[in-house]
């Protein structure tokens, strides 16, 4: 008998400590994010010239974002999420392609360039990223991906000017992981990110990690994909790869369920800006061209989806606001942690609010800038305009900034959500409050941007030139 009680006593301490363990365990967070692709290019948000049942199964089984934004071009959107500042803090108020055009970079020295990877190695996460980085040059520092804080990787290196196999991405893609950059022949590059990234999950699927999937699709060029080969008409071309992401997404799902990990891993989905402007899809009725590099909801209201069975509240269409200088503070968060107090941040996070445990996010507003092609003077790379233009909104309102720092637009988002009436000039008192609300936010930012921080290095032959 007495046998019998130790070896019950046993298992339920061994029961105990297991299910302790279940409780404090980290949620893996995985984090995908599109190239060039708007809401009228994803089902579920009510395109009607695409058919996306995987990403469609993200939403319908977690929480679908409406008011989500990102900024409206490349770089602008990615320094801004990797270190939690709006590009008026940050420096990247329009795109630098660091590889094609030198001189810029961002630079792991500076604090103010921490990135959430950094932060959540720090909390005890196996950090991977695989796909689209373009504001560092592999070829002068092979190993920045690891200095901003990934312990892995499989990135696309960027067009290297002078290096013609660095401009594919697609097919025969030039891609740069810890061993050094090559090009895989007879493959396809979000394939070979895949397979990266699930040789990672496998190995560390016993850890918790913190993944980011900056996807390549569906940037032009517009390419046949492994599927459908010979798709022939530039719209047939951007279809086969928006499907083809799809099925990536599918396929990620897919081996989350394998490893068995998916009930603990936080999967985030969204695009860093809208379509090419010379693509033009349905969405809830309307034909709508493209919105990259524009401040209209088309070019920075992304899709923004989160899901985690379990953790994550299932079939929510929400109206709360987010931007993407919240994601790293939601990490750290959802990691356990805390954003340093000397390290300075516009973001908040959504942590409790994606899961479940608030019924509102902590934003009333957001804003979103960030387009163009950046410029040089004697002091290297700085944004075209001391003050870049800028778009700010709530559930309701939008206004539109000038370089001027002067706001020239107000939309009623609810009765206008194709900004085609300004309401700048209304004797509406709902109106009039609204200008009011939005005048202190631009109060409250600094009245001339920052530049790029970085520290200057040696010419190379591919600088450009003023």
């Amino acid at each position: 008998m007495m046998r019998i009680i130790l070896i019950l006593t046993a298992l339920f301490h061994a029961y105990f400590l297991f299910s302790e363990q279940a409780t404090n365990q980290k949620p893996n967070i995985l984090f995908i994010m599109l190239d060039d692709l708007g809401k009228e290019w994803i089902s579920c948000y009510g395109a009607e010239d695409i058919e996306t049942p995987n990403i469609d199964a993200l939403a319908a089984g977690g929480m679908k974002f409406n008011n989500a934004y990102s900024m409206p071009q490349c770089t602008p959107s990615r320094a801004t999420l990797l270190t939690g500042k709006y590009p008026f803090r940050n420096g990247y108020v329009n795109h630098w392609d660091v590889p094609r055009w030198g001189i810029g970079y961002f630079d792991w020295k500076h604090k103010e360039n921490t990135t959430f990877a950094r932060l959540m190695k720090d909390l005890g996460y196996a950090t991977f990223a695989a796909g689209k980085w373009q504001i560092n040059d592999f070829r002068i520092e092979p190993l920045a991906m690891k200095k901003h804080g990934f312990d892995d990787w499989a990135m696309w290196t960027g067009y290297e000017t002078g290096n013609p196999a660095s401009a594919e991405r697609y097919q025969n893609p030039y891609i740069n992981t810890p061993e050094g950059s090559k090009t895989y022949q007879g493959k396809f590059g979000t394939d070979v990110f895949l397979d990266h990234m699930f040789r990672f999950m496998k190995k560390h699927k016993k850890d918790p990690m913190c993944i980011y999937f900056p996807m390549a699709l569906p940037h032009t060029p517009l390419v046949n994909t492994p599927d459908e080969p010979k798709a022939s008409s530039k719209l047939g071309r951007h279809k086969a790869m928006v499907r083809y992401l799809d099925k990536a997404v599918g396929k990620i799902v897919e081996e989350l369920d394998s490893l068995r990990i998916r009930d603990n891993t936080i999967l985030i989905f969204t695009t860093d800006n809208g379509s090419t402007g010379s693509i033009i899809g349905t969405r809830n009725g309307k034909k709508l061209n493209g919105g990259k590099s524009k401040e209209i909801e088309a070019g920075v209201c992304a899709p923004f989806i989160v899901n985690c069975p379990g953790k994550v509240p299932a079939g929510v269409v929400t109206e709360t606001l987010t931007d993407f200088s919240d994601l790293l503070p939601t990490f750290v968060e959802l990691g356990g942690g805390k954003v340093p107090d000397d390290l300075v941040i516009d973001g908040k996070s959504i942590a409790p609010f994606i899961l479940g445990k608030k019924k509102n996010g902590p934003r009333k507003w957001i804003m979103a800038l960030g387009f163009g092609k950046g410029k040089l003077d004697g002091k290297g790379v700085r944004g075209r305009d001391d003050f870049m233009s800028r778009v700010i909104r709530d559930k309701r309102y939008k206004v539109w900034v000038s370089n001027q720092k002067e706001i020239i637009r107000l939309h009623d988002l609810t009765e206008d959500p194709w900004e085609q009436n300004n309401l700048i000039d209304s004797s509406v008192e709902a109106h009039k409050k609204a200008i009011r609300k939005f005048e202190k936010v631009l109060a409250s930012v600094p009245d001339k941007d920052a530049r790029p921080l970085y520290t200057p290095r040696a010419k190379n032959p591919w600088d450009i030139r003023k």
